[in-house]
């Protein structure tokens, strides 16, 4: 039988505005370093809403700006539904206004901005309620790690409300009712939270003047060079649509830069097994194909290695978070298709991983890999 020891530690509570104040003042200091970096790069800034009015000419304020290389990099905004009452809710722009933590919470939304704020109130000491549309956490991810990470949350005490969708929102005095399609209503709730996607910000940019095309849901056409339908006019980012993460956005423009005025005509940026995070509770890493698209596209030429264990981390606690690894393979070499982890330090193991990946290794070259131990990196290279 395995010894628990117990940690008595006296909890002091925090300072919601103490944090706020740290968190706005981080971030003006890395505005305040992004500008000085501009300065003096010789960057002219210009503040102010951007319009085409021709293929090669911007309209900015009063002024008209020329050039023969036009960057689109606008990126996307949150969607607020179309309900009675929605402006009672905020989205993922409001939360980052609250003044306090809210004890009671309702969001709507299954992506990663729902379960990332839903883990850190419920972590913060608030009682939060999620509506999901369907009945699963994060689709298109493996299934196999979203269930764990679903599991884990309803076992911590994040409650979840399943197939439905809200219908309105009502205020009386300081407090929310929401009513849902099913003909049930929460109520008594703080803080309502609206995470259900993004849209482009392509609206008010005057795109037809310059010929560049949208495709049905508004975001701009871009080849795998970034090329718009126009000649000279480039789109990266969320505004495209594609893999809506910060740093994909900024390999795409340094690659451009590269192709555009480095020299290197034949650059660009490489969308297929592009690594992300979910800072989920617990937090999720993965990179390449999931099980269930693997199988789409391989059929039955997959092999599947996973393990599911408790960090070591926990074995001397009364407590612990589980953690699940998975390896999707094709092919006679079993080249490894997919990476997947849910727990403890998933997001900073993924990194050297999906490097692995990217290079196309194999289940023999994690094999031949000598295991660091104790870890919990090591169970992928000593599964079996």
């Amino acid at each position: 039988m395995p010894l628990i020891m117990d940690f008595q530690i006296k909890n002091e509570g925090f300072d919601w505005a103490v944090i706020k104040k740290s968190r706005d003042a981080y971030i003006a200091r890395l505005n305040d370093i992004y500008a000085v970096n501009l300065e003096n790069s010789d960057v002219a800034h210009i503040e102010g809403t951007a319009r085409f009015t021709t293929s090669n000419t911007l309209q900015v304020n009063d002024d008209e700006f020329e050039a023969a290389h036009i960057l689109i990099a606008t990126g996307s905004r949150p969607v607020i539904p179309n309900v009675a009452g929605s402006e009672y809710g905020i989205s993922s722009d409001g939360f980052f206004e609250m003044e306090e933590l809210p004890a009671k919470v309702a969001i709507t939304g299954a992506g990663y901005i729902a379960t990332e704020f839903a883990g850190m109130l419920h972590g913060l000491g608030s009682q939060v309620t999620m509506i999901l549309r369907k009945d699963q956490l994060l689709r298109g991810f493996d299934s196999s790690i979203t269930s764990v990470v679903m599991s884990e949350m309803q076992r911590t005490g994040v409650e979840f409300v399943l197939n439905t969708s809200v219908t309105e929102l009502k205020r009386k005095n300081s407090k929310l009712s929401v009513k849902l399609d099913n003909s049930t209503s929460l109520n008594e709730i703080d803080q309502f939270i609206f995470a259900i996607g993004r849209v482009p910000n392509s609206q008010s940019l005057n795109l037809e003047s310059a010929g560049v095309e949208l495709n049905s849901r508004g975001y701009i056409e871009a080849d795998k060079f970034q090329n718009t339908s126009c000649k000279g006019v480039y789109a990266v980012g969320d505004v495209t649509g594609r893999v809506a993460l910060t740093p994909v956005a900024i390999a795409a423009g340094r690659k451009l830069s590269d192709r555009l005025f480095g020299g290197q005509s034949d650059a660009y940026l490489d969308y297929e097994n592009i690594p992300s995070v979910i800072f989920s509770h617990p937090p999720i890493g993965t990179v390449g194909l999931s099980e269930d698209a693997a199988r789409a596209k391989f059929g039955d030429d997959v092999k599947v290695y996973s393990s599911q264990f408790q960090n070591m981390y926990y074995q001397v606690t009364n407590r612990g978070s589980p953690t699940l690894m998975k390896l999707v393979t094709t092919g006679e070499n079993e080249k490894i298709v997919g990476c997947h982890i849910v727990g403890d330090f998933a997001d900073e193991m993924i990194q050297g991983f999906s490097v692995a990946v990217k290079m196309a290794a194999c289940k023999r070259d994690f094999d031949n890999t000598v295991a660091i131990h104790p870890t919990v990196a090591e169970e992928f290279v000593t599964m079996r």
